[in-house]
C-alpha cells in the first residue's frame, strides 16, 4: 500500500446532538446516549440521544399533523421545487462542513465524503424537476358520457431507515423524492453515523419546509427502527441495509399491510472477458472493491474472469493495489477509508481465514493496516475461488475480492447469476454485442458496462432478488411514493337502473 502522511483537523471535544421533531430541537436529557469514536482515528466525536417508541410516537403524530394541515402535501409542484432548490444551495454553501461530519462518523476518506455531498445536492436539484412535472393521466376515450382521470397523490408519512456506511448520500437518493411527492417524514439514522442528517434539519427549515414535515428520531434499529416497521402511523418505510434486517421489516410491515422500499444486500460480479481493456477493468475493479473500504452494498467483490487472461490480470490488480493511497481520512490525498466498528473488522478478518481454509489463495492483503489509531483492513485478494465458498457466497461488507474463473460466455453469466442477490454488476469488454448480451442476461437492478459505481439521480436504482423492492432515484423515485387515484366522472343525465 501506498502510505501519505497524516491531517490535523481533529475537532476540541464532543459535538453534541439532540433529535429534531415538529421543527424543534429536542435535547437529550435524561434519555441514554451514544458516543461515536471516529473509525480513522479512534477518539470520540459525536453524541447522540437514544429515543425510545413513546420519542417515536410522538414524531410520527406531529408528521401526521403535519401532512394533514396540506401545508406541503397541497403545495404546488413549483413551491416544492422552490424549496427543493434552496435545500440543494444549502447543502453547497455548508458542503466542507457536511463532508467533515461525515468522514469522521464514516471512516471514509474525506475526498470521497466531498463528492457525496455534491452528488446529495444533484439529487434534491433533479427532484425539484421532477416536482414540477409529476402528473396523472386522463382518459378521454370512455364515451359521451364518462370522462376519466388518474390522479398521483402523496402516501402520507413515509418511515425512512438509513444505514451508517452512506447516510448522507443514501438519504439524498430518497428524501428529496419523498419530499417531492408531498409526503412528511420520519427519519431514523444510525446510531453510529447520525450528524449529517441531524444537521441537514436547518438547512431544510432555512429552505421553506414546513415544520413538522421532516423529523429525526435518532436511536437502535432493534427498538426504533423495529417500531417504527411496525407502526400503524407510518404508511410507507424505507430501508436500506442488509437482506436479513430487511426480511424482518417487511414482516413487520406486513402486519398493517404498510408499502415497502427495500435496497437490501449484494454480492456483486465484475465480469471480465478477455477482450476487455485489462488495465482499464483493472482500475476499475480495485477502485469498485476499494471505494468505502468495500462496505458498500454495490461493491464489485465477486470477480470473475475468463481464464486465459486470469494470471495476467491477477498481476494486474496486486499492481493496482500497491499503489492505493491509505493514510489519515482527513488527509484529501487518501483513497481508502477505515473500518466502522472492531466487531466488524474482526468478522471480514474471519471471511479471509475462512477463505483460504476452504481452499482460496492469498494474493494480496489479508490483515490490518497499521494507520495511527484507526481501524483498517488492507485491500485482500483470493484467488482460485469457488463460487460455493462462503467468501464467493456472502456478503463481506469489506475490502475481501474473491477471483474465480470461467471458460465461456455461457459460464460467465451461470457464475454471475448464481447468487440469492441482484444489487448489481460490472460487465467488462471492448465487444459492444457481447456487452449488451452479458447487460441483458445478468439478473442485476443496476449494471455497468465499462465503468462500475457510475451514475447520477436521472435513473432508478435498485435490487432483483433478495436485494430488495421497489426503486429510488429518477421519476420512478418520486412515483414509488405516490398512491394513485382512479376516477371516473359522469357527465350528463344518469340513466336510473332503477325503473
Amino acid at each position: 500500500m501506498n502510505h501519505v502522511g497524516t491531517f490535523a483537523g481533529l475537532p476540541e471535544g464532543l459535538r453534541d446532538f439532540g433529535f429534531y421533531v415538529g421543527g424543534v430541537w429536542h435535547a437529550a436529557g435524561d434519555r441514554p446516549q451514544s458516543v461515536r469514536h471516529s473509525p480513522g482515528h479512534g477518539l470520540p466525536v459525536t453524541r447522540i440521544a437514544l429515543c425510545d417508541v413513546a420519542d417515536l410516537d410522538a414524531a410520527i403524530e406531529t408528521a401526521r399533523a403535519a401532512f394533514r394541515s396540506r401545508a406541503w402535501s397541497g403545495a404546488s409542484g413549483a413551491d416544492r421545487a422552490t424549496v427543493l432548490l434552496a435545500v440543494a444551495r444549502g447543502i453547497r454553501d455548508r458542503l466542507e462542513e457536511f463532508a467533515y461530519w461525515e468522514t469522521l462518523e464514516t471512516g471514509k476518506p474525506i475526498t470521497q465524503a466531498r463528492a457525496e455531498m455534491a452528488d446529495a445536492a444533484g439529487h434534491y436539484e433533479y427532484a425539484a424537476g421532477v416536482a414540477r412535472t409529476l402528473h396523472g393521466d386522463s382518459f378521454n376515450n370512455l364515451g359521451d358520457d364518462m370522462f376519466g382521470i388518474v390522479t398521483r397523490e402523496p402516501v402520507g408519512v413515509v418511515g425512512v431507515i438509513t444505514p451508517w456506511n452512506f447516510p448522507f448520500i443514501v438519504l439524498a437518493e430518497r428524501l428529496p423524492y419523498i419530499l417531492a411527492a408531498g409526503n412528511s417524514v420520519v427519519i431514523k439514522p444510525s446510531e453510529l453515523t447520525s450528524a449529517t442528517t441531524l444537521i441537514l434539519a436547518d438547512i431544510l427549515a432555512a429552505s421553506g419546509l414546513p415544520a413538522g414535515i421532516y423529523n429525526v428520531v435518532t436511536g437502535l434499529g432493534e427498538s426504533v427502527g423495529q417500531a417504527m416497521a411496525e407502526h400503524p402511523g407510518i404508511d410507507m418505510i424505507s430501508f436500506t441495509g442488509s437482506s436479513r434486517v430487511g426480511e424482518k421489516v417487511m414482516v413487520a410491515a406486513a402486519r398493517n399491510f404498510k408499502k415497502v422500499a427495500l435496497e437490501l444486500g449484494g454480492k456483486n460480479p465484475q465480469i471480465v472477458f478477455a477482450d476487455a481493456d485489462l488495465h482499464d477493468a483493472a482500475d476499475g475493479v480495485v477502485f469498485g472493491l476499494c471505494h468505502n473500504a468495500g462496505q458498500c452494498c454495490v461493491s464489485g467483490s465477486r470477480l470473475i474472469v475468463e481464464e486465459t487472461i486470469a494470471e495476467r490480470f491477477e498481476a494486474l490488480l496486486v499492481e493496482k493495489f500497491s499503489r492505493v493511497r491509505t493514510g489519515d481520512c482527513l488527509d484529501p490525498a487518501t483513497q481508502f477509508g477505515a473500518i466502522v466498528s472492531d466487531a466488524h473488522q474482526q468478522k471480514i478478518l474471519g471471511y479471509i481465514r475462512s477463505g483460504q481454509e476452504e481452499g482460496a489463495r492469498l494474493v494480496c492483503g489479508g490483515d490490518t493496516l497499521p494507520i495511527g489509531n484507526g481501524r483498517y483492513v488492507a485491500p485482500t485478494l483470493l484467488a482460485d475461488v469457488k463460487n460455493s465458498m462462503r467468501v464467493a457466497r456472502d456478503e463481506i461488507f469489506g475490502p475481501v475480492l474473491s477471483l474465480i474463473t470461467f471458460r465461456d460466455f455461457d459460464e460467465a453469466l451461470e457464475l454471475a447469476n448464481d447468487t440469492p442477490y441482484g444489487l448489481a454488476a460490472s460487465i467488462w469488454t471492448k465487444d459492444i454485442d457481447k456487452g449488451i448480451r452479458a447487460m441483458r442476461s445478468v439478473q442485476a437492478g443496476r449494471t455497468w458496462v465499462n465503468t462500475t459505481i457510475a451514475g447520477g439521480p436521472e435513473q432508478a436504482i435498485g435490487g432483483f432478488k433478495q436485494s430488495g423492492l421497489g426503486r429510488e432515484t429518477g421519476v420512478l423515485g418520486v412515483q414509488e411514493y405516490t398512491e394513485v387515484k382512479s376516477v371516473h366522472i359522469a357527465l350528463g343525465k344518469r340513466k336510473h337502473w332503477v325503473a
